[in-house]
């Protein structure tokens, strides 16, 4: 394996590992949060509250007794209830001194399950927030639409479109408030129609919907020819493309042959070899359609002026917006699991999303906070699923004791937590291998 290969899919490294570390460390210190202030509400007291794990780098004790630390390996964290021998490497035998109340192990039956749920809904909470504050200053587009900034695109296209214009018709198409891209001619460049400072006129500028790189997916074809944000993609083959959905077009009729794409970037012109490879994609209906992709997707060439969304409107969109997370999330692992999609194509470890967390870093500050909001339901989701050792394991063991009125038997309930111990194991190495196989295939 060379590293020498496999290092620059990592981009800026640094960058990548304290970008990952620190949305790492956000996602765990509110799902662990989320535990220790809930448990508190409910009588029950927390020893310990750790980011990381390993030897302690620092460490205080507050006023109701929990010591707060952070230790050497950032890779998560724990919150160590009093009587709570799972949460951290030793048990509490302080139960035998305190009032067992305040242990987990003898707290109400609604008090540990609130406890337990108490960290993946934070984590939800943290999604919605974060994309309740995105679709805030985001906003809307005003009307009528303005352009706010132009990515940079080749001189020769003769582009006169400037940030501030007002437009009013693109190719010979009206575009006004709730206008689509639909109806403008496939040309480029294209003649739009504009108010500049109160006046009317007729100036130049690109095809809405370009072969521009908006986006890349690690490890398949444009990552790995080393296309970059901002590149635009003017032939296929030989053939001058002017819109995305001709990109699209010619990935498909290949069937997984190589293409030569014609990248400009920042005034040169160059070819890459990209070999399509076959993906599982969601569709916006529900369920996933395999198809010929190079992975990446395309942005607009300039960006529209928008006014800040009221909270209320904000908070609904972000809502919706958790909604479809969890529901193509479950989507996604049932069909792993009953082998509709590929595992292999679609399961990532910690290598991979700390590569994709690298990449979403050198998009934008706003792309990160997103990135970091989707994680957050996601892990969120994850912890609920039913496994021993993962809080939607304890909640089984809850709806147990609900039922029957006793709990599950400490032999019975060990045995399970070190199955499903073996079994996170077993899936984190998995996802491993797969990371490594990708990086390795390059």
């Amino acid at each position: 394996m060379d590293f020498s290969q496999i290092l620059p899919q990592f981009g800026n490294l640094p960058l990548t590992v304290l970008g990952f570390l620190l949305a790492l460390t956000i996602i765990v210190g509110i799902h662990e949060y989320g535990h220790y202030i809930v448990g508190r509400w409910c009588g029950i007291h927390a020893e310990v509250f750790s980011l990381g794990f390993g030897p302690v780098l620092w460490s205080r004790v507050d006023k109701h007794g929990t010591r707060w630390q952070v230790a050497a390996l950032p890779l998560g964290g724990y919150v160590r209830f009093l009587g709570d021998a799972n949460a951290a490497s030793v048990g509490g035998d302080g139960a035998q001194h305190t009032d067992p109340r305040r242990t987990m192990t003898s707290a109400p039956l609604w008090a540990r399950a609130a406890t337990v749920l108490a960290g993946p809904v934070f984590n939800f909470v943290l999604t919605i927030v974060i994309y309740t504050a995105i679709f805030m200053f985001s906003g809307k587009m005003i009307a009528p639409p303005t352009v706010a900034d132009l990515r940079p695109l080749p001189a020769t296209w003769g582009v006169t479109l400037a940030p501030d214009d007002e437009v009013l018709a693109i190719g010979g198409v009206p575009f006004g408030d709730g206008a689509s891209f639909a109806d403008v001619p496939v040309q480029n460049p294209l003649p739009y129609t504009v108010r500049r400072d109160g006046v009317q006129m007729d100036v130049v500028g690109p095809y809405p919907m370009l072969p521009l790189v908006g986006s890349l997916v690690p490890n398949l074809a444009a990552h790995q020819a080393g296309l970059q944000i901002g590149d635009v993609i003017t032939a296929v083959d030989g053939a001058p493309v002017a819109a995305i959905s001709q990109v699209i077009s010619a990935v498909t009729a290949s069937q997984g042959a190589s293409l030569t794409f014609t990248v400009w970037r920042d005034g040169t012109t160059f070819d890459r070899t990209l070999v399509p490879r076959m993906i599982d994609l969601p569709q916006p209906e529900g369920g996933y359609l395999r198809d010929w992709k190079v992975g990446f997707s395309s942005a607009l060439p300039f960006g529209f002026k928008t006014e800040p969304l009221g909270v209320g409107q904000a908070f609904a969109s972000a809502a919706d917006m958790l909604w479809y997370v969890v529901t193509r999330t479950f989507e996604a692992i049932g069909s792993m699991i009953t082998g509709k999609i590929s595992a292999a194509d679609n399961l990532q470890g910690m290598v991979g999303m700390a590569q994709s967390t690298g990449m979403v870093v050198e998009q934008g500050l706003r792309d990160y906070i997103g990135w970091i909001a989707l994680l957050s339901a996601s892990i969120g989701l994850l912890n609920l699923l039913p496994i021993p050792m993962l809080d939607g394991g304890h909640l089984v063991f809850y709806i147990y004791e609900a039922i029957t009125r006793r709990r599950v038997p400490d032999k019975v309930a060990w045995a399970m937590m070190l199955g499903g111990l073996v079994l996170v194991l077993m899936l984190m190495a998995f996802a491993l291998s797969l990371d490594i196989g990708r990086l390795a295939s390059w």
